[in-house]
This record gives structure tokens, C-alpha cells and sequence, in this order.
């Protein structure tokens, strides 16, 4: 399994803008997640995309972060604008399993389940 390997943490200032990158050739057909953890807490799903583009994000990210993936070149993104400082933390890539909601014929994406692949992580600080 090739590893996952992120890019573009670093410091900024409230209300800026980072864009970070996750090199992840041969994860096309996964879903593919963005976990952070902020020191002393666990880690929390804040983006996910399935294989069909579906996306689902957290509360506190909807409207402000965006994830995306370019399959031809095989990277995962992560552009993250207004940024605050409680989203300050360690970004992990991360491949699993898609779960999804489905009633009366319709299912919905929720989230990435199962992840059994990770990046070793890079670190966004945003400052007040």
C-alpha cells in the first residue's frame, strides 16, 4: 500500500486561508477523509469524499472548508478559508470505507468508516 503523504500546514492568522494537499496514488476508488487533532483531544473527521464525489463535512467546517480530489494526478485537498483557531490542529489524510444512510431507496454519504490507511499528518496553527 503506497503511503499517504500530506502537505501544506503552517501558520496563519484568523480569517486566512490554507490549501492542503495529500498525495494518495492507487486511492482512487476509497473514500478518502481529512481528520484533525488538536493537542490533548481526539481526532475528528472534519471533510470526507467518496469515490463518486459525494462529500460531508463537520458542522463547524460546512460553508468555510473544502475538500476535493483530482483523480488524475492523485491528490487529495483540503482548501480551508476563514479559518479560526479552534481549527488549529494536526491534519491527517485518511482512506476507508464509504458509510452511508440509505432509507426508502435513497442513502445519503455520511462519512469515511473503517480507516485503514493514514498519512503521518501536518500541523495547521491559526493565530487570533
Amino acid at each position: 500500500q503506497v503511503p499517504l503523504v500530506e502537505s501544506g500546514g503552517g501558520s496563519v492568522q484568523a480569517g486566512g486561508s490554507l490549501r492542503l494537499s495529500c498525495a494518495a496514488s492507487g486511492y482512487s476508488s476509497r473514500c478518502m477523509t481529512w481528520v484533525r487533532q488538536a493537542p490533548g483531544k481526539n481526532r475528528t473527521g472534519v471533510a470526507a469524499i467518496d469515490s463518486d464525489g459525494s462529500t460531508s463535512y463537520l458542522d463547524s467546517v460546512r460553508g468555510r472548508f473544502t475538500i476535493s480530489r483530482n483523480s488524475a494526478k492523485n491528490i487529495l485537498y483540503l482548501e480551508m478559508n476563514s479559518l479560526k483557531p479552534e481549527d488549529s490542529g494536526t491534519y491527517y489524510c485518511a482512506a476507508g470505507r464509504s458509510g452511508q444512510y440509505c432509507t426508502g431507496g435513497h442513502c445519503t454519504f455520511l462519512a469515511c468508516n473503517n480507516l485503514d490507511a493514514w498519512g503521518q499528518g501536518t500541523l495547521v496553527t491559526v493565530s487570533s
